[in-house]
């Protein structure tokens, strides 16, 4: 193939931030804007990839044994992984990585990056299985996690690989449930305030799974999923008070989790039940995990002053963006709000079908 063409969107987490690492569900859905990769065939036995976005060139030899690999270098990481799945390069191509999707802002760039990266080449290689939304899925999460050893989940690559709004079952036995409608009213509002993804989720992940492994000393059975929240009193006297707040989290998130996932499931789902959920896990969010920012708060109180159902912040905190969800026809003075109380950017975004190829047709 002399040209091939990927696009692969953001997501915005609507519940279940902070779980999906302690292998509890999330809702999550795949927003229309994109990473696109555009390769076309070179004379070289290189990978020439250039990201004009942000300025950035490399070269990776396509017969290079792959060996150490720097954190965070999810290309090469990629490339490792697929190469065990038999997808092994033969031809060079000149690449291109550009797109609308902010980089560092919560809407899960890295990870739309990593799956138009593994499109390409699942599909100039192959083997052609490799490209069904869950391997694509899969194999993102193996390439960003697993392989090198980061402490995230699989809510990213899931929400990008199969689109539309996902209720995802994170732990061993995976299972997910797509959701095929609109979520009219959906806002992103960048803050402008780069994330530290890694530090946060890592120390967050450590204090969640100490107060469970605390519990399951007394009770190897325990198990966090089948915690009803009215429990909670009873398993907090027994937890020491520095991790206490955080099975508190878990649990009361797990549980919102569970009723908008109700709602969704209805055949005409009420967006202001569903905004209202959100709020309630922002609570969470902000008032027990503290991951917001005055800035942050600023935007979301603004959103919600201006007549949003609901807003939260998203994804790993400290920075990065939120979502809103506010009845059609105060999307722009919602957006408006947003933006006078500090927002980098704000706009409206839809739900998107997820990760793929194009074809000829479809390229504009």
């Amino acid at each position: 193939m002399n040209e091939l063409i990927t696009l692969a969107p953001g997501r915005t987490c609507l519940f279940g931030d902070h779980q999906d690492y302690l292998g509890l569900p999330i809702i999550a859905c795949a927003i229309d804007r994109h990473i696109r990769l555009v390769a076309n065939k070179n004379d070289h036995r290189i990978f020439d990839i250039k990201k004009p976005d942000i300025q950035k060139e490399r070269i990776i030899h396509i017969d290079d044994e792959i060996h150490e690999i720097e954190k965070g270098d999810h290309l090469l990481a990629a490339l490792k992984v697929l190469k065990r799945y038999g997808c092994i390069p033969n031809q060079g191509y000149d690449i291109t990585i550009s797109g609308d999707l902010p980089i560092n802002a919560g809407t899960s760039s890295s990870s739309a990056l990593v799956i138009s990266w593994i499109q390409f080449l699942a599909k100039a290689f192959g083997p052609e299985e490799l490209l069904e939304a869950e391997t694509i899925s899969q194999l993102a999460y193996e390439a960003e996690v697993v392989e090198q050893k980061s402490p995230g989940g699989k809510m990213d690559q899931y929400s990008i690989g199969l689109g539309n709004i996902i209720y995802l079952e994170t732990g061993e036995e995976l299972s997910y449930e797509v959701i095929h409608q609109p979520l009219p009213g959906l806002i992103i509002g960048e803050s402008g305030i780069p994330k530290p993804t890694l530090g946060v989720l890592k120390d967050l992940r450590e204090k969640a799974w100490a107060a469970i492994h605390y519990l399951q000393k007394t009770d190897k059975a325990f198990d966090i999923k089948a915690v009803e929240k009215e429990e909670l009193s009873k398993y907090l006297s027994q937890l020491p008070e520095e991790i206490a707040p955080y099975f508190y989290a878990a649990v009361s998130n797990h549980d919102i989790t569970k009723r908008a996932m109700t709602e969704f499931r209805k055949p005409d789902p009420n967006l202001e039940h569903i905004g209202s959920l959100i709020n309630e896990h922002h609570q969470i969010l902000r008032d027990v995990l503290k991951i917001t920012l005055p800035k942050i708060d600023d935007m979301i109180n603004a959103a919600l002053n201006a007549g949003a159902y609901g807003a939260k912040i998203v994804g790993s905190g400290k920075g990065g963006s939120i979502v809103a969800l506010a009845p059609e026809d105060k999307e722009e003075v919602v957006i408006n709000a947003i933006k006078a109380a500090g927002g980098r950017d704000a706009y409206s975004v839809a739900v998107d079908p997820g990760a793929r190829v194009l074809q000829a047709s479809e390229v504009a």
